[in-house]
């Protein structure tokens, strides 16, 4: 293998609407592998959630929870969990809101309250199952992320309140990412850059969402994808085709890696 990795987001960058991955890109990503080129996916959700499609590509290195949990072919390098004892003053508060809350490690998912519409309505394409009801399950295991279900009007005062601790990213109308202070797809980049020794020229991504914009920006080489949001191709150095347009292979082409 030579000292070039690609990055990979999920959904609307290697899979379509229909959450199938082309294949165009399965053979792009296999004559990478080919080139003797590192591949990795680099997503906000956990790796229970995205098992099966590194199965399907033959994927052994990822970042998962927007940094927080990194694996380089099958090797934990880098683990950020969320605080304790933070987080039981954020569980408290929700609890009084009314707004569930679902605990996500590298495992599973649980929640602190059992079978609930909203939880359903918003996670039931995004996992294997629905969580399991264990509300005191962050106390005895690490956590790298939770779900905190809430409307946008209801969401200042936990930004606000916690915001020299977790980070808070908006994915669904009534859901927020609760993630560990600065934490991003870029964070998971700079793990690669310190301990395997990647210079940043010989990294690439490809994104297509507010949730890659730093990862973008983080790259030696940013590429948005043709179907992706205006604010990614403006941070990228090169849009590429839509993801039903062959839109993986049509750029690492371009970028002379396959």
């Amino acid at each position: 293998m030579n000292d070039k990795i690609v990055f990979f987001d999920i959904d609307g960058t290697l899979v379509n609407e229909e959450k199938k991955v082309p294949d165009s890109a399965k053979e792009a990503l296999h004559k990478l592998r080919e080139n003797g080129i590192h591949t990795a996916i680099a997503t906000g959700r956990g790796p229970f959630m995205f098992t099966e499609l590194r199965k399907e590509l033959e994927l052994d290195s990822f970042v998962s929870f927007n940094g927080s949990y990194v694996m380089f072919e099958n090797d934990v390098i880098h683990k950020n969990p969320l605080n304790t004892e933070v987080l039981e003053k954020l569980e408290e508060e929700a609890v009084k809101n009314g707004h569930p809350l679902v605990y996500l490690d590298h495992k599973g998912a649980t929640s602190n309250v059992s079978r609930h519409e909203i939880i359903e309505a918003c996670t039931y394409n995004l996992m294997p199952s629905y969580p399991i009801h264990s509300p005191q399950y962050y106390k005895q295991n690490e956590v790298y992320q939770v779900l905190l279900f809430c409307e946008e009007k209801d969401e200042q005062p936990y930004k606000s309140g916690y915001s020299d601790t977790y980070g808070f990213i908006r994915w669904h109308e009534h859901c927020l990412d609760v993630l560990p202070y600065g934490g991003s797809k870029a964070k998971g980049i700079e793990v690669f850059v310190q301990k395997l020794g990647i210079k940043r020229e010989n990294i690439f991504a490809f994104g297509d969402a507010l949730n890659d914009l730093e990862m973008l920006a983080a790259a030696g080489t940013g590429v948005a994808m043709g179907n992706g949001l205006e604010q990614a191709k403006q941070t990228a150095d090169y849009v590429t085709k839509s993801v039903d347009e062959d839109g993986i292979y049509h750029g690492l082409k371009h970028l002379g890696l396959i």
